[in-house]
């Protein structure tokens, strides 16, 4: 057993991928889980999933692209529960991929809105609430193997995974003192619905990226869920700031 038992746990884009397996792992190890997803069908399911194994679990649909409904969630998580443990933030797109001089002013925004902004923002509220708790917190973020390495052709992307790694870092050393500690973890490719998308959208670019990764399969979901599970738990007490690469050697070479 991982130690987050009892610990309240937030996962967004808890529905499907990364995002659900990280969620049923919790609740395997007895935390508390709170699934934030868009799509209310996923969103629940992955909450009856790990209500019927004897977790415990609850749904709150959020857009975490619009600020008003990434404060809604947090109120609604500190109205039932009062404190917040841990936090996975994890909802993100791939977005349209195209290279620097292709990429659309919309395609940017849209990239760094959901895949940045969105990340910062879950995170000054999570901090928020866990500056008022004396056991202080942990927040995971999902960056990517291209927020370590350039990915030619996926521009917006990348930078955006980029920002997210100079993010997890920054508000690692402010708060450190503060007993809050913040790390990402950096996937290369994994089979996740989201991956399975991209590949059918831009099979020629997958190929070639997917080259690159030494193992020469893809990830499993629960593979990256056991990373994220670690990283807030007790086990991972001198842990904060990390870049966690999970990529099958990706990004050695």
């Amino acid at each position: 057993m991982i130690g987050v038992s009892g610990k309240i746990t937030l996962v967004t884009g808890g529905g499907s991928g990364i995002g659900k397996a990280t969620a049923l792992l919790f609740g395997k190890n007895g935390a508390k889980v709170i699934i934030a997803n868009r799509t209310v069908e996923t969103g629940e399911s992955t909450a009856n999933e790990i209500i019927a194994n004897g977790g415990e679990a609850i749904f709150i649909q959020a857009d975490l692209s619009k600020s008003d409904s990434i404060q809604n969630l947090f109120k609604q998580i500190i109205d039932k529960y009062g404190r917040l443990d841990a936090a996975f933030n994890n909802a993100g797109i791939a977005g349209t991929l195209a290279n620097t001089i292709e990429c659309t002013e919309e395609d940017w925004d849209v990239a760094m809105n959901i895949n940045l902004k969105s990340v910062w923002l879950c995170m000054k509220y999570e901090i928020e609430q866990m500056l008022k708790q004396e056991t202080g917190g942990a927040i995971v973020n999902t960056a990517s193997a291209a927020g370590l390495v350039a990915l030619p052709g996926a521009t917006a992307y990348a930078v955006a995974k980029h920002g997210v790694v100079g993010l997890t870092k920054t508000a690692a050393i402010e708060f450190v003192k503060k007993n809050i500690r913040v790390n990402c973890v950096c996937p290369s490719f994994v089979g996740t619905p989201l991956t399975m998308a991209v590949n059918a959208a831009y099979p020629e670019f997958v190929q070639a990226a997917f080259a690159l990764q030494p193992i020469g399969r893809v990830g499993t979901p629960e593979e990256i869920a056991n990373s994220v599970v670690w990283l807030c738990s007790d086990e991972s007490s001198f842990t904060t700031g990390c870049a966690l690469a999970i990529d099958g050697g990706y990004v050695a070479q």
